[in-house]
């Protein structure tokens, strides 16, 4: 099981070979390459550009207090982006099916690291998440999530109708799975671990599985879950916070109220951009996790939707990148992207608006946290890559088309 899990076996190793060595011959009907989608581009910069501004508003007063330093946070934030555009814009011109033939490194890479995490990784509120390279840190758990995202999407479609087999599908994707998601959680990291579930639950999904195999699948992940949540007493806490936070306004159910308290602070309108009160130490981690709060205070309901939207269009144009990809591979790299920052998004926004209890997890482009910002920033790269990929039949190609790279996929034509 674990020989199968770690190879795509002979006809997913000629399959990538062919698509890398001759994609005319393997798929006829694709286009050359052309330019990427620009809307997507422009949308995730805008993102990440208003992320450094909430990051920096959020962030100011705990660094000041914390560090005596108001930058420090904005500082490592501004580091990260850059970092990650470097990295979106190297991905995004490169053939996004020669990454089939690194996806084992990868993955080898992010256990190894999240192997190393344990072992000289530094120890912050008795959880190991970080590892500390010169004047920065870095979460090993974040770059987990795209070298499975790669991972998974090229041995699924290696794999084929074969993933409905429980012995060559189910097994060897659980053994996967496991692996990865343990080790993230023995840091312990549940709100990381959750997101892996997602993205590879996705991917599995459409990939064709079994509906049967998903269904046990997501009851035993659910049971996980649950009996994680009630062997520790800060899980337990939280969900004792979202329900009854009325109760301890001071102590369980105070970051559950000030979040809450932000948002009516901010009405329709806002207070005004870096005018929040909220981020004076009422809110914990006002500029992780509950950084969408104090863009609610500070831009009000307008400024929520206006951010909202974009993440809107965001998965607009990769959902059309996925249906109109020209391979498996391509399609599945773009649907686990959009699994990544949607479950995120909508996680992230439940949990600070108290629809379910919170979790942990950050809010893509938008929430401080080097790492996450820039896995993120890389899969979006490679969702770029499989837009310049995407076909134009040549009797409606123009330039505008050619441009947005969204010509329409011709039925029945696949890996």
């Amino acid at each position: 099981m674990a020989r199968g899990a770690m190879v795509f076996g002979a006809r997913g190793a000629r399959e990538a070979r062919g698509s890398v060595r001759a994609p005319s011959e393997v798929m006829p009907w694709i286009a050359r390459r052309h330019a990427p989608d620009y809307l997507l581009l422009a949308v995730v910069t805008t993102l990440v550009l208003f992320g450094l501004i909430a990051v920096y508003s959020s962030s100011y007063a705990y660094a000041e207090f914390e560090f005596e330093d108001a930058n420090y946070f904005i500082k490592r934030q501004a580091l990260w982006a850059a970092i990650g555009f470097i990295g979106l814009v190297a991905l995004m011109n490169v053939d996004y099916r020669w990454l089939r033939w690194l996806a084992i490194p990868i993955i080898g890479i992010a256990i190894a690291s999240l192997i190393a995490v344990h072992v000289v990784g530094d120890d912050i509120y008795g959880a190991k998440r970080w590892i500390t390279i010169g004047p920065m840190s870095a979460q090993p758990s974040e770059f987990a999530k795209f070298a499975v995202l790669l991972y998974m999407s090229a041995w699924l479609a290696a794999k084929g109708e074969a993933v409905r087999d429980l012995q060559m599908g189910v097994g060897p994707f659980v053994f996967i799975v496991a692996c990865v998601s343990g080790l993230v959680m023995a840091q312990p990291d549940l709100g990381t671990t959750v997101m892996i579930l997602a993205i590879t639950g996705t991917l599995f999904f459409v990939a064709k599985s079994k509906l049967v195999h998903i269904f046990w699948l997501a009851v035993a992940s659910g049971l996980g879950g649950l009996l994680l949540i009630a062997l520790s007493g800060y899980r337990m806490d939280r969900i004792t916070s979202f329900r009854a936070a009325e109760a301890d306004p001071s102590g369980l159910g105070f970051q559950t109220l000030q979040l809450l308290v932000a948002f009516g602070s901010g009405g329709v309108w806002g207070l005004g951009l870096g005018v929040s009160r909220q981020k004076f130490l009422y809110i914990p981690g006002a500029h992780t996790d509950g950084v969408m709060a104090i863009i609610g205070e500070e831009l009000g309901f307008v400024g929520l939707v206006v951010v909202l939207m974009l993440f809107v269009v965001l998965v607009w144009r990769a959902a059309l990148i996925a249906h109109r990809a020209p391979d498996t591979f391509g399609s599945l790299l773009a649907t686990g992207t959009i699994a990544w920052i949607g479950f995120q998004l909508l996680i992230n926004v439940a949990g600070v608006t108290r629809m379910i209890p919170l979790t942990g997890i950050p809010l893509p482009f938008l929430s401080s946290g080097g790492s996450a910002l820039a896995a993120v920033m890389a899969a979006v790269g490679v969702l770029l890559s499989v837009s310049r990929y995407t076909a134009v039949p040549e009797a409606t190609t123009t330039p505008r088309g050619v441009a947005r790279g969204l010509g329409p996929r011709p039925d029945g034509v696949g890996e």
